[in-house]
């Protein structure tokens, strides 16, 4: 009886540190740097008060896993993912996700041509340049709602008629 207690723990302690190990703050970093780098722009890095934020935030939608933005008074952007319950939502699903918006915008004329419904704003956060500073945070919802996972970023990009690089 013991040592299946102890196999049943030890199998939920790796369990656990494999989602961590996939959405460490490192995680979040690289996922946006490669894309980063896809287009010529520089590395973001983690900040910690962006991410307090961002786990702030993200503690608040942890009860209903609602697709809505923060009200930071303009001080981040952020990009915003949920994922169903059961999948195995991690920082790259996040930022894939957000990256793929990509096939839409047009750099040369600094355009979307997203289909309605969709938006091209996700992805020029990511690759924003002046956006040199990230934080992100991601809950398991209540109730089995899925996964909410945000970013935060500094200074925040998607300014009106500027291109993000």
């Amino acid at each position: 009886m013991a040592t299946s207690s102890l196999l049943v723990a030890a199998v939920l302690a790796a369990a656990a540190m494999a989602a961590t190990a996939q959405n460490s703050a490192q995680d979040y970093v690289d996922a946006h740097n490669a894309a980063r780098s896809d287009v010529g722009v520089g590395p973001v890095s983690w900040d910690d008060t962006v991410a307090a934020y961002a786990e702030s935030y993200a503690a608040q939608r942890q009860g209903d896993c609602a697709l809505e933005h923060s009200d930071s008074g303009g001080k981040y952007g952020e990009n915003i993912f949920w994922g169903s319950a059961g999948g195995d939502w991690t920082a790259a699903s996040a930022v894939s996700s957000w990256v793929a918006e990509k096939q839409w915008y047009d750099h040369d004329s600094n355009s979307c041509s997203a289909p309605a419904g969709s938006s091209c704003g996700h992805y020029t956060q990511v690759v924003w340049s002046n956006s040199t500073a990230i934080g992100c945070a991601r809950v398991v919802c209540d109730n089995s709602l899925g996964v909410f996972i945000t970013c935060n970023y500094s200074p925040p990009g998607n300014v009106d008629g500027e291109s993000p690089y």
